[in-house]
């Protein structure tokens, strides 16, 4: 599975990028997906997921060869989603920078806010191996490059103003994917509006939108 296939359950249309539906996993995922949320992935047994499931170990290993395999299939998952969910938002601004910056922030809060367990589970790559870490790195990236992408063209163009697009844009990036800590689905926000919330943010952070004058 590579980046650019595995979001294929998204709309790639607008509005499409803005409807976020339950993930399409297998049943191992989703138990497993469950158990690690619930439990962290250290205090996860694939015993424990397979029980989730009613197979057997053996039969769970025959689709994924480890506990680790199977983290890094729900991550590949949900990374790849994002991405394609990302290009989607950004190719409907029709061009214009700040639109996308715009439409790019929503479509990553609204599945961070939509998909909360499965958002929350990306924070367990830190127990996987060196080499599945750096695997998972790569999928991060492209949706970092997007992003630094549409900010670097901001900046040429003028409608943006940042000193340093590269660390700019790992700070909105990193306001985004701290959302599964404190986001609950029962909460009082919606995710409609924290998407509103992050996107005035993030603008303001580029220098697009004029900061209030201070008293």
């Amino acid at each position: 599975m590579t980046a650019s296939t595995a979001g294929a359950d998204a709309d790639t249309t607008s509005p499409g990028w803005r409807r976020v539906d339950p993930p399409e996993l297998s049943p191992i995922l989703q138990a497993a997906l469950e158990a690690f949320y619930d439990n962290g992935f250290h205090g996860t047994s694939v015993r424990q997921i397979a029980a989730k499931v009613g197979v057997t170990v053996p039969a769970l290993y025959y689709h994924h060869k480890s506990k680790e395999g199977i983290l890094l299939a729900l991550l590949e998952y949900s990374t790849g989603d994002v991405l394609a969910r990302a290009h989607a938002a950004r190719a409907a601004a029709a061009g214009d920078p700040v639109t996308e910056l715009a439409n790019v922030i929503e479509s990553i809060v609204l599945v961070m806010t939509g998909r909360v367990r499965l958002a929350a589970v990306e924070g367990e790559i830190r127990y996987a191996s060196s080499e599945n870490r750096l695997r998972y790195r790569v999928f991060r990236k492209g949706i970092e490059d997007l992003v630094l992408d549409i900010v670097q063209t901001g900046t040429a163009t003028g409608v943006m103003h940042v000193s340093d697009v590269a660390e700019t844009t790992r700070a909105v990036l990193a306001m985004c994917q701290s959302i599964p800590r404190w986001f609950h689905d029962d909460g009082p926000l919606t995710p409609q509006l924290v998407a509103e919330k992050y996107v005035d943010i993030a603008l303001h952070t580029v220098g697009s939108l004029p900061r209030a004058d201070s008293d």
